[in-house]
């Protein structure tokens, strides 16, 4: 304090200019401190702007063809299931049997999902008949039990039931080809019994 005043007293200033001096100086710090107070409770918390975005059900359109009550092409939103699509076709007839699909399983754009009547073999068998499968019928890939499977040439109980498995998870099979997608079955394995089996 005592240094201040030894250099307030030294400064070569008119006892009018000094007075100038503390004037200004004070205005200076009165107004430095009101903007200093004042911004925090002037200032106001920026929200952001809530974006709001308008998402609509994608559609999807698929073919139900096979023993439904009314076969046809439908719109179904997307992240519907095999029975979802069923149910859009009135539902199974009394002749037709789903048990070959897995009606859990999601469906795509542009499918197909067919429903086969109920095979004279499953009928018998549910009869108490047994059936021993002839070899010179043909083996329906979307239809035949793993036990039908096993009768052609090169295919056994382990191969035959991944064909099943492969179906109920991924839905019919579109051509004879595709069976090369189960494990296990190649070009070489196909040729053998190709030539008995349809789809």
């Amino acid at each position: 304090m005592e240094n201040i005043r030894n250099w307030w007293s030294d400064l070569h200033y008119t006892p009018l200019q000094k007075r100038s001096l503390l004037i200004v100086a004070g205005l200076v710090l009165a107004t430095s401190s009101f903007f200093i107070l004042r911004t925090p409770s002037s200032s106001q918390a920026i929200t952001p702007a809530t974006l709001t975005v308008d998402v609509a059900a994608v559609d999807i359109t698929i073919d139900v063809q096979g023993a439904v009550l009314h076969p046809g092409v439908y719109k179904l939103t997307s992240g519907s299931r095999v029975i979802d699509a069923i149910k859009a076709a009135g539902g199974v007839t009394k002749a037709g049997d789903p048990s070959d699909l897995n009606q859990a399983r999601l469906i795509a754009d542009g499918e197909q999902i067919y429903i086969y009547a109920a095979s004279a073999t499953a009928a018998t068998k549910r009869q108490g008949v047994k059936v021993k499968p002839k070899s010179s019928s043909f083996v329906l890939v979307n239809r035949a039990t793993a036990k039908e499977f096993e009768a052609l040439d090169g295919i056994g109980p382990v191969l035959a039931s991944r064909i099943v498995a492969y179906r109920k998870a991924n839905g019919p099979f579109t051509s004879i080809d595709d069976l090369q997608k189960v494990p296990g079955i190649g070009a070489v394995t196909l040729s053998k019994f190709k030539s008995k089996l349809r789809v």
